[in-house]
């Protein structure tokens, strides 16, 4: 008997967009990644090594599920999401979110021309087998243009390799590599950036312990700690951008930080407006810090802060003006994934196409309709 399998065509019905994930973190196959890295770097970094044996992280269940939904391993033994289709199940099909922007995990080298040709490698992987016609036969995949942020020269390179690929919707950067942000040697990453008028976001990165942010009282003793630190490391990044002038100088440029939790962003634009307020003579900068938040940066929904009294977290949606600054995220595949179901019952009512969906539309340059899925859960 001869079975023939479905052929993978998208649908020619399309459906509205209602929701699209700003966070999906795919992960190679074993040994799938290797080829891509060039040499001399495959073989004389990456290859010496187990990579990510000394990582830092003692998330909970990590040395069961490396902090991973058990569910999103698939059944042959590899990782979690390094399997396009039962991600693609999961996510789309089950979870209902319509568009998913793809976040290689960080492989983290200590030498910058090493971390450029992981990026290197990542880029051409994500391409051949995420953004593929036959893994994205159903359009809903977007990758991400990884940069090693510490080499601007060989980044814009990368920039113009890939800038004209139909799916990849933004550039992807990690926000501990020092000076901070405004200075002007990342200037050529944020004009070229500004000139194709593609996004760039920061995700959080995780290393070996002598690799990872330093606050200033000193290294944090646990994980908890440590993410807490990942929002300070942030805030420090957007009082960089701003007050250093780099939305001045590159008024086109978008900014999404990435699981770094958000609800710390009100204080601050609080307290930077009050600092330009009284010190207004002596700031070069143009406008309210606040405002180029509003205009320039947005934030991820996962992590959730999520106060015993809900009233206090709709409260803070308002005063942030959250319909501006938020995208809705996931982090699938893993154990903190938020089901777009559950997070939009949390969102202010009149804010909710604007976090789901709009903002991402709009922010990643997507088309706000997709080839129809029979079967697929709908968030709206």
């Amino acid at each position: 008997m001869t079975v023939t399998a479905n052929p993978r065509v998208p649908a020619t019905e399309r459906i509205a967009v209602r929701c699209v994930d700003s966070d999906v973190h795919p992960a190679p196959r074993r040994g799938e990644l290797t080829p891509y890295i060039p040499e001399p770097w495959r073989s004389k970094y990456f290859l010496t090594r187990k990579i990510g044996e000394q990582i830092y992280y003692d998330a909970p269940d990590y040395a069961h599920s490396y902090a991973m939904r058990v569910d999103a391993f698939p059944p042959d033994g590899e990782f979690a999401c390094s399997d396009p289709d039962l991600a693609f199940k999961q996510l789309i099909m089950e979870a209902g979110a319509d568009i998913a922007i793809l976040e290689p995990a960080a492989y983290p080298a200590r030498i910058p021309e090493a971390q450029h040709a992981m990026s290197y490698a990542l880029n051409d992987w994500q391409a051949n087998h995420w953004l593929d016609s036959h893994n994205n036969w159903h359009e809903r995949w977007r990758g991400s243009i990884c940069l090693a942020i510490e080499e601007p020269e060989a980044s814009v390179a990368e920039i113009e390799r890939w800038v004209g690929h139909p799916y990849m919707a933004q550039i992807l950067i990690k926000a501990e590599p020092r000076p901070s942000w405004g200075n002007p040697k990342y200037d050529p990453i944020w004009a070229t950036a500004a000139k194709h008028d593609i996004p760039v976001s920061c995700h959080l990165s995780r290393s070996h312990y002598d690799e990872l942010p330093m606050p200033p009282v000193g290294l944090p003793s646990y994980n908890h700690d440590f993410m807490v630190t990942y929002s300070l490391l942030a805030a420090n990044q957007v009082m960089s951008l701003i007050f250093d002038g780099t939305f001045d100088r590159h008024p086109n440029l978008r900014i999404v930080f990435v699981e770094h939790a958000f609800t710390w962003i009100l204080p601050l634009m609080w307290r930077m407006d009050a600092l330009y307020e009284a010190r207004k003579s002596w700031v070069d900068i143009k406008r309210k810090p606040s405002e180029y938040v509003k205009d320039h940066i947005k934030f991820t929904t996962q992590p959730l802060d999520y106060p015993e009294d809900k009233t206090e977290l709709s409260r803070a949606f308002e005063w942030m003006e959250c319909e501006k600054i938020l995208l809705f995220s996931s982090d699938y595949p893993h154990w903190t994934f938020d089901d777009p179901r559950w997070l939009v019952k949390h969102l202010p009512e009149h804010a909710r196409e604007a976090v789901m969906f709009r903002n991402g539309i709009e922010t990643y340059k997507l088309p706000d309709t997709v080839p129809a899925l029979e079967g697929q859960v709908r968030v709206f």
